[in-house]
């Protein structure tokens, strides 16, 4: 497949091809854009359809890494990496240290931490052979509580912008997904007075969800038709699309995943809608934050807790901007990061 001619392609400054007989390993690591410094993002695993999907994923991951780390206020630019494979049984901490070296042949340019598929113990492995790795045992651990924490603040915020409340009591939420930000995110809405309903492919997480949260399940292909206040969309991209869109009921769309658009005429399509989108960069950059607070030196979890909890802040921003100028939130919280590029474009 092109890559300079991808429509997913923005101008990345470099993209690797990695490649290792001996564990099977086949992987890209994406690097977008590092004006305000390394990129940094997580190291994905997943049995993609194909190779050109893989590409894909890996370009836009990267790109919103940028946004993400810019919006955050972070001296830190976008980077993602893809692993293709099936994280249940093709893992092995062999294949995470032959995709440790090639993160290490970069430099630095790229620093990996985990994502989906992937846990601390495979940060670990890639550790042995790389010190460009962030969110170790040792260090700030697993980033998912805490990207968890900002989008629960997301979440608050876009109630008080849609609704005048930012108390979640009584109000009903979907969560599409429970790996680890979307099962401790269900943990926090239930604690909020929230009631769930939830959807994920893994029976297992269904039956903790509605054991220990009181959640009522739904099919993970029809979550987003659920008759809620909020969709928090905690899979996989492109979940808001030509299909979905139309049948959403939900009057706030707040969750953890990464490019929930499909693409970006739907963020004015979700507007034409009245529907208030939480641009997923912004909400869900309590991973990146906390891991921030590693790389800087000593990490201190309270104040990587305070910074995550700017992003209720942010969003309010992000909604006031878009309805000032009459434009989608994607487009508001895109020409905030572009500008905070611009500034240390001019200022390097």
């Amino acid at each position: 497949m092109p890559i300079f001619t991808a429509p997913d392609f923005d101008n990345h400054e470099q993209v690797v091809f990695c490649n290792d007989a001996e564990t099977g390993l086949k992987a890209i690591i994406a690097i977008h854009d590092t004006t305000r410094g390394p990129s940094l993002g997580g190291c994905r695993m997943w049995p993609y359809a194909s190779e050109a999907a893989a590409v894909t994923d890996a370009l836009r991951l990267s790109r919103g890494m940028t946004y993400k780390s810019a919006l955050a206020g972070l001296p830190l630019g976008g980077g993602k990496s893809v692993i293709i494979g099936d994280a249940k049984t093709q893992k092995s901490p062999a294949l995470f240290r032959a995709f440790g070296r090639f993160v290490d042949s970069l430099g630095g340019r790229y620093i990996a931490a985990e994502d989906v598929g992937t846990g601390v113990a495979d940060i670990e492995a890639m550790r042995q052979v790389t010190r460009h790795v962030a969110g170790t045992a040792g260090g700030s651990g697993d980033p998912s509580p805490v990207t968890a924490y900002g989008v629960f603040q997301g979440i608050r915020a876009a109630a008080k912008a849609k609704l005048g409340r930012d108390d979640l009591a009584g109000l009903r939420v979907a969560v599409q997904g429970l790996g680890h930000v979307g099962l401790d995110l269900a943990r926090q809405l239930y604690e909020a007075g929230a009631a769930l309903i939830v959807a994920d492919i893994d029976l297992d997480r269904i039956a903790r969800a509605t054991t220990a949260y009181r959640a009522e399940a739904m099919p993970a292909d029809r979550i987003h038709a659920a008759d809620v206040d909020i969709f928090a969309p905690c899979a996989l991209g492109a979940i808001l699309n030509d299909a979905t869109i139309p049948e959403i009921k939900a009057g706030i769309i707040a969750g953890a995943a990464n490019n929930q658009l499909a693409e970006e005429r739907h963020g004015a399509a979700l507007m034409k809608r009245g529907i208030l989108y939480a641009p997923d960069y912004a909400i869900n950059a309590g991973g990146i934050i906390n891991i921030h607070h590693e790389s800087a030196g000593k990490y201190d979890r309270a104040a990587a807790l305070r910074q995550v909890e700017g992003i209720y802040d942010t969003l309010l921003e992000i909604f006031a901007r878009a309805a000032a100028e009459g434009i989608p939130t994607s487009d508001a919280a895109d020409r905030v990061a572009e500008t905070r590029f611009g500034k240390h474009r001019q200022a390097a």
